[in-house]
């Protein structure tokens, strides 16, 4: 018998070696070359703007109109003009905004995802039929309360209380008679829809509310509109979420004598991680980007960072180019940040999804 062939790589030709794979699991020389190449183009392509943005802050007003100049040091002494107006001379304004931002951004995000994820978990596992004509009185007596409190002037918690014990009566004495029922499926249609409703077409109403009951310009009013404007795209998100898992598990918790929260805050949460992080950083990227609420529920207590930049933009003088790049350096780095420490979750989250099914 002859002896076996040993593979020997120093034979293969200069094509064979450029373009196969030396190993399974390892790419061709030129191949990766090619790779990498692309991705740090794509890279810098990306990134650009934001190092535009950068180091647009460090110019003084003659490098940003005289022309394009990239290179610190190089092209131009970089200069703190910028962040000296925004920090000295309007550091009561940005540091005032700056903070409602947070505080309103992160309040509104953590309730959001509260609200959401709870509502979410009970529509996946448990099955509701409400009635449809309860449903519609709740409806017509809501529509009544709000007219009695708008036109006759009679105070709103009076009002409220009144319509709730009307409503409990009429229940217990109309509620047997009526058998149309509606579905899980039909309360997330609903929840969606007022997703779908643009703000703009409630704004108003929401701001007479708001006024009657004193939640204009406060921190506690903004967190409640951007929880309920937020709200159903969090039940969406982690409906999906809490659809996908097996819910022998949870049955298996059941029999151990594990209640309902313990289940859904021991179990269910930690193994929806990467739906949560993503959700999260989606619903804080709305809270903090938001202007239209802000702009109608605030005026100087509860001013937002768009807000101040939209009132500076305003003015006599206006906001020069490198004042508003480095408000939007600043206002980036909490989503930056947040990115950044759920980066692991959001990853496994994709793949999770891509695998779905």
């Amino acid at each position: 018998m002859s002896a076996p062939v040993k593979f020997d790589e120093t034979r293969r030709g200069l094509w064979n070696r450029l373009f196969e794979p030396p190993a399974i699991g390892r790419m061709a020389p030129l191949t990766r070359i090619i790779v990498y190449s692309l991705l740090a183009f794509w890279t810098m392509f990306v990134l650009f703007p934001l190092y535009w943005v950068v180091i647009t802050s460090f110019k003084l007003p003659q490098h940003v109109n005289e022309g394009p100049v990239y290179l610190p040091f190089i092209d131009f002494s970089p200069s703190l003009h910028a962040w000296i107006t925004l920090f000295v001379t309007d550091a009561g304004d940005t540091l005032r905004s700056y903070t409602n931002s947070l505080v309103i951004g992160i309040g509104a995000t953590l309730l959001c995802m509260t609200i959401g994820s709870m509502a979410a978990y009970a529509l996946a596992r448990i099955q509701y039929k409400p009635k449809l004509g309860l449903i519609l009185i709740f409806i017509a007596l809501l529509i009544a309360v709000t007219l009695v409190t708008g036109i006759m002037g009679v105070p709103w918690y009076f009002t409220a209380a009144a319509g709730l014990a009307v409503f409990f009566l009429l229940v217990r004495a109309l509620g047997k008679w009526f058998t149309a029922t509606l579905g899980n499926g039909d309360i997330l249609f609903w929840i969606i829809s007022q997703r779908i409703l643009p703000p703009i077409v409630v704004i108003i109403p929401i701001y007479m509310m708001f006024q009657s009951v004193g939640l204009v310009d406060t921190h506690i009013g903004l967190i409640l509109a951007y929880t309920v404007g937020n709200l159903p795209i969090v039940v969406w998100l982690m409906y999906d979420f809490f659809s996908s898992l097996p819910i022998e598990l949870e049955e298996s918790a059941q029999l151990d004598g594990a209640t309902r929260f313990g289940i859904f805050w021991d179990i269910v949460l930690p193994l929806t991680k990467p739906g949560l992080a993503a959700t999260t950083l989606l619903v804080l990227i709305l809270n903090w980007n938001e202007y239209l609420m802000a702009v109608f529920l605030s005026t100087s207590r509860a001013q937002t960072m768009p807000i101040m930049v939209a009132a500076k933009n305003a003015g006599e003088k206006g906001i020069f180019w490198w004042e508003m790049c480095a408000i939007i350096v600043i206002m980036i780095v909490p989503v930056i940040v947040m990115a950044i420490i759920l980066q692991r979750f959001i990853a496994k989250g994709v793949l999770l999804g891509a695998v779905k099914g």
